[in-house]
């Protein structure tokens, strides 16, 4: 059985790509001598390591994605997919997210997610830097995960647009070469930097949305259509991939999109085009109806015990006349703490020691008490399960997820400062006509202001050095800082 680091990663920023460059993956997956290819849980392209990939891959220099062996670099997640069909931030627009997404010109090392709070097929939390669209046009939370502590950390203000791709590249530098791992030094050394950030004046709140049926052919407003695909066994047809590429050249389709749930979607699709794509779907005898059953997993990727045990399982809750809509299940394999499914299945692995000897594999049973996976409150609802049991107690478990819906439904704060005992709370300043902010922790280095000087300190002819703006409009704020 492989694993994922028997897998070459190809990482398509925010799951986004054009129908040329499938058509170029494709090309290369027959060179290696594939029929198929893997779609992985951070929107990325995997392909097995094959003899000579490497010389392969050099044949396209025209192809601007990038290729890893290993772990140590990561994709970006995006939101993007969702835009114009599931529910959004009103300000947020497919436009945005290519923008920021164009302008990301490093390998992250970090786990990156940009997402909207208002949709449910991409997670929001599961990055080590999360940004989340706030209600204020061009704004967005920043929420991080250290590597030693898997709890979130909220940064104390909100970051622009426009300067997401280069806070990135300055927090991976704090990060990796300074050590740091304090949001208040993050703050402190990257704040002056930027101009545009605002005041946190609200706190996040994430409304529960059912999870979304994300496959076959969709209305997408009037005279659109949206696409979505998805295979059992995460085994994509490359023969295929080449020909639903062509039909997107042919009708002027920009970008495909992949989801976090090895499935992708197609945007866009013009109203008179939906008889040319059923026949398509029809010619390779692609089925676009599985299940509601089965589109609501998440699973290691090109682990065959997993997709077995999934299997199983549907099987069983098909046979039973059980609806799991809305709600999600994940299977873990390894040492996750961060889960973006409300249900997980969490397998036993073996001692070392014990490897030799075929012993029956056991699970443990996760469950989000809101199940909602947004809030990471994970609780244990059963240990050391065997196979045969699993079935019934996830079926106890949806009827509790019915059961609750209706209590569930309400808003949740995402990590809400007011829940950390430890914080560092703090007087800022907003300037009301471009938001720009003077934080007397950091001065203000342009109009020769030292730090740690009082608001009311400054001199009275001070104003905003950004639009001139008196200081006498300033609008008081607090910055939130959660650090261990």
């Amino acid at each position: 059985m492989k694993k994922n680091n028997d897998l070459y990663r190809m990482l398509i920023k925010g799951g986004v790509l054009s129908p040329n460059e499938m058509k170029q993956i494709v090309k290369m997956g027959k060179m290696l001598s594939l029929e198929t290819i893997y779609f992985g849980s951070r929107q990325d392209i995997l392909l097995p390591k094959v003899e000579n990939i490497d010389i392969v891959i050099e044949k396209f220099p025209e192809l601007d994605i990038n290729f890893v062996a290993d772990r140590k670099f990561q994709n970006v997640m995006s939101s993007y997919v969702s835009a114009n069909i599931f529910p959004s931030t009103t300000w947020l627009k497919g436009a945005t997210y290519l923008y920021i997404l164009s302008n990301i010109k490093t390998k992250p090392k970090l786990k990156i997610n940009i997402v909207d709070p208002k949709q449910k097929l991409v997670p929001l939390i599961t990055g080590d830097l999360n940004f989340i669209a706030s209600e204020i046009d061009d704004y967005w939370f920043l929420y991080l995960r250290f590597k030693n502590d898997p709890s979130l950390k909220r940064f104390p203000v909100l970051v622009f647009s426009w300067d997401i791709p280069k806070i990135i590249e300055l927090i991976e530098i704090e990060i990796f070469e300074e050590g740091t791992e304090s949001v208040d030094v993050l703050y402190t050394e990257i704040i002056s930097k930027f101009e545009n950030c605002r005041a946190i004046l609200k706190d996040l709140t994430v409304p529960f949305i059912p999870f979304p049926n994300y496959e076959g052919i969709n209305p997408e407003g009037l005279d659109s259509y949206w696409l979505g695909l998805y295979w059992r066994n995460n085994k994509y047809d490359l023969n295929f991939l080449d020909a639903i590429s062509d039909f997107c050249l042919d009708w002027k389709i920009g970008r495909l999109c992949l989801t976090p749930w090895k499935s992708f979607i197609i945007k866009g699709i013009p109203k008179n085009a939906v008889f040319a794509l059923e026949k398509l779907l029809g010619k390779f005898g692609i089925n676009a109806r599985h299940s509601s059953l089965e589109l609501n997993w998440h699973l290691p990727v090109n682990v065959d015990d997993a997709l077995d045990l999934k299997k199983f399982i549907v099987r069983t809750f098909d046979q039973n006349d059980i609806s799991t809509n809305g709600l999600t299940f994940g299977i873990s394999h390894g040492n996750d703490n961060v889960f973006f499914t409300a249900i997980v299945i969490k397998k036993y692995e073996a001692l070392k020691a014990l490897e030799s000897i075929h012993i029956r594999p056991t699970y443990d049973i996760l469950y989000s008490e809101t199940f909602d996976p947004n809030k990471q409150d994970y609780k244990v609802y059963a240990q050391d399960v065997d196979k045969m049991e699993l079935p019934s107690l996830l079926i106890e478990l949806s009827k509790l997820y019915f059961d609750q819906l209706q209590s569930t439904g309400s808003s949740l704060d995402l990590a809400p400062v007011q829940e950390s005992k430890n914080k560092l709370v703090h007087a800022i300043f907003q300037c009301p006509t471009c938001q720009c902010i003077y934080d007397p922790e950091l001065g203000d280095e342009t109009n020769s202001i030292p730090p740690k000087t009082k608001f009311t300190a400054l001199p009275i002819n001070y104003s905003c050095f950004i639009c001139a703006t008196p200081k006498d409009q300033f609008i008081e704020a607090e910055a939130h800082t959660i650090y261990n």
